[in-house]
This record gives structure tokens, C-alpha cells and sequence, in this order.
């Protein structure tokens, strides 16, 4: 019995082990701390990063690549805030957690609550795309989606002050991925740049990252900061902020050399990046600039675009939100700002299967119709 025991346990740890592995625990030194017995994971992290085949040679970029972040557990990068900020949860007792969301976020949120037994309640945005809905209800959470939010900036700012109230009763924790509101979970995002740097073959020079409140650009810039003042990096890439055009709250900005974001009516229609308030806006353009990027703006048609060639050309299946990185370093190519040999990595942030309306949109040509096999037979 007691050497059954011995086995079991040594199991068990070399289980906890091979998931520190295969999840953003691998870096538990370099975020914010949480002990390990509270740490939960679904093996998030550790994406692939590859290079273009054909869009890269195509548009004059030798080194063009891709940080398939869509392949997470979820479907999305938000995984790595995900699995910080619920163990943070954990950690402290807590029960309840309280969100908002246009998709990726709760989707990510829900699961990783599944995970720990915690209660997950998330308004949502109005414009969020029912497989986003599905996912979040198939882990169990309850959901608001609210008329306006994500759209008008007044109701955003009600929407958010309403969750900020839920967020604050007692057991319960309000988490949004920003670092506004969310900083511990945020340094989880801070993963993609450590993998980044053990990743790339040669050093990178720009990172194009999309941008709805900002965060996500805001965390890769920590990340690489960290890693050039740990002397494990030579200098930072350039982080590149890109936006759709109908939600520039930081890119113009940024380009224009502004110190702060903007409040903006969103017009977009890209599903997860229609934040028209100032999350992390501010803080986006100040890291953004201090590593040697700047705003790139896109419309909502470039994006769609950038979404198709990804998906034909390099096999790479994401939704809208995932191919604006892409569209932004394409315009920056074709503007000039962007050098032959320059190593580009575009982040792919989420799955093409969350977003149903935007396949319909790039399949709007094509059909599947049925065959009667004698059809085909005669053809040969």
C-alpha cells in the first residue's frame, strides 16, 4: 500500500511537472507570482510560430512569420490572461468571477472556471458572434449581452461601471484583459514574447499586434522589456499597434505622435476589436513608442482580405480579429516601412471557428453542391 502510494504521488508530480511544461507556468518567475498548488491550466501557451510560404515572398518580406496563438485550448490567446488572473482567483479564495467580453475573453474566462469550480458571469457586447455565445454557455456562464456595448461609447462606460459594481461584491473578482483592471492576469500575456524570443531564428524587428483596448500590445512590449533588462535580449523589437479604421482609439494616435488615446464611435465591424473607449490606450502608445513602433490604421475590407490570403495561402485559419496584424504589416510593406530582410512576426490571435458571419463573407462565391456519383463517374 504504501509503495502504491509512493507511485501515485510521483505520478502526480511528474504530471505537474510535464503541464508546467506545456503551459505559461513554465515562466511562473517571470509574471506575477502565484503559488504553485493554485495554478490552473488547460496547456495553454507554447504556440507555434512558422514561417509564411507565400504571403511573405509575395509582399517582399523574406522573413515573414506567423505566432499561431488561434491554437490554443479556447481558440484564442486569451487563454494565457485566462489562466493567470483565474489562478490568481484561486489563490485568494475567491468564488465568483465577473467579466466583460466581445467573445475570446469570456470564451477563455468560462473554460478556465470550469477548471477551478468558479461561478463566471460576463456581459457581453452586442456585436459578439453567436459561436463566441455558444462556447461561453457550453462551459456554463451566465451571460448579459447588453444593446450598445461596444458600440456607443456612453454605454460602454455604463456597461463597465455596472460589471466594476458586480466585480466588487464580496467573493467575487472583476476581470477584463487590461491591464487597467486585470494586471496580474495580463503579465500571463507577457508569455508570448518569451516564447517569441526562444522561438525566432534570427533577432525580430517588428511585432504587429491587433489592438481593441490595447493590452495585448501593451503585454508583448513588457514582455521583450523584460527580457532586454534581464540581458537576455539585445534590444527590443519594434511592437507595431494596428486597429481597424473605425476603431482608432490608439494607432492614429500613436502614428500622429499624440500622448493619449481617444474616446471614438466605433464603426468597425470586426468582431473583438470594437472597443471605442480608452482601456490601456495610454499605456499602448507609451510602450508601443518606447520599443520603436508605431500605429498602423486598416479597414474592415483589408482585414477580410488579409483573413482569405491567410487561410488559402498559408493554411492558417483565423477569424477577422486574428488577420488584422497581417493587414497592418502588409500596408506597412506597401507604404515602405518595412524592410526586405527585416525578420516581421504577426500575431494570429484567434480561430476561424469562432466567427461564423466572417466565413459566410469570404464564401460568399462559393458553393458545395451534391453530385450524383454516375455524374462524376462519366467526367473521368
Amino acid at each position: 500500500m504504501q509503495k502504491q502510494r509512493v507511485n501515485h504521488e510521483t505520478h502526480e508530480t511528474h504530471e505537474k511537472i510535464e503541464n508546467t511544461r506545456m503551459s505559461i507556468w513554465r515562466w511562473a518567475d517571470w509574471i506575477e507570482p502565484v503559488a504553485p498548488e493554485a495554478r490552473i491550466t488547460l496547456g495553454e501557451g507554447g504556440t507555434p510560430l512558422v514561417r509564411s510560404r507565400r504571403i511573405g515572398p509575395q509582399a517582399g518580406l523574406k522573413n515573414l512569420f506567423f505566432k499561431l496563438d488561434m491554437v490554443s485550448p479556447t481558440g484564442s490567446f486569451k487563454d494565457r490572461f485566462a489562466a493567470a488572473a483565474i489562478s490568481h482567483m484561486v489563490a485568494n479564495g475567491q468564488r465568483v468571477c465577473v467579466a466583460t467580453s466581445s467573445g475570446n475573453t469570456g470564451a477563455a474566462l468560462a473554460a478556465y472556471c470550469a477548471a477551478a469550480g468558479i461561478r463566471c458571469e460576463i456581459a457581453i457586447v452586442e456585436t459578439a458572434p453567436r459561436e463566441k455565445l455558444k462556447q461561453m454557455l457550453a462551459y456554463g456562464a451566465k451571460l448579459y449581452r447588453i444593446r450598445g456595448f461596444g458600440l456607443d461609447p456612453d454605454v460602454t462606460r455604463r456597461a463597465f461601471d455596472w460589471v466594476q459594481r458586480m466585480g466588487s461584491a464580496p467573493g467575487a473578482t472583476l476581470h477584463i484583459s487590461a491591464f487597467r483592471y486585470s494586471p496580474a492576469g495580463m503579465s500571463g500575456v507577457q508569455t508570448i514574447s518569451y516564447e517569441l524570443a526562444e522561438q525566432s531564428p534570427e533577432p525580430i524587428r517588428h511585432v504587429f499586434c491587433p489592438a481593441g483596448g490595447g493590452g495585448l500590445a501593451v503585454a508583448v512590449a513588457r514582455g521583450f522589456a523584460q527580457l532586454v533588462d534581464r540581458k537576455q535580449l539585445a534590444a527590443s523589437p519594434a511592437v507595431e499597434c494596428v486597429q481597424p479604421e473605425g476603431n482608432d482609439t490608439i494607432a492614429g494616435p500613436l502614428r500622429s505622435g499624440a500622448a493619449e488615446g481617444r474616446t471614438v464611435q466605433c464603426t468597425s465591424a470586426v468582431s473583438g476589436l470594437q472597443v471605442p473607449t480608452v482601456i490601456d490606450g495610454n499605456e499602448t502608445i507609451r510602450e508601443c513608442r518606447a520599443s520603436g513602433g508605431t500605429g498602423h490604421l486598416v479597414s474592415d475590407e483589408e482585414v477580410w482580405s488579409a483573413q482569405a490570403m491567410l487561410a488559402r495561402d498559408e493554411g492558417i485559419f483565423t477569424e477577422p480579429a486574428g488577420a488584422t496584424a497581417l493587414a497592418g504589416a502588409l500596408k506597412a510593406r506597401a507604404q515602405g516601412y518595412l524592410q526586405p530582410e527585416a525578420t516581421v512576426v504577426c500575431l494570429v490571435t484567434g480561430s476561424g471557428f469562432k466567427d461564423q458571419p466572417s466565413l459566410d463573407r469570404i464564401l460568399r462565391d462559393e458553393s458545395c453542391p451534391i453530385w450524383e456519383l454516375s455524374d462524376l463517374e462519366r467526367e473521368l
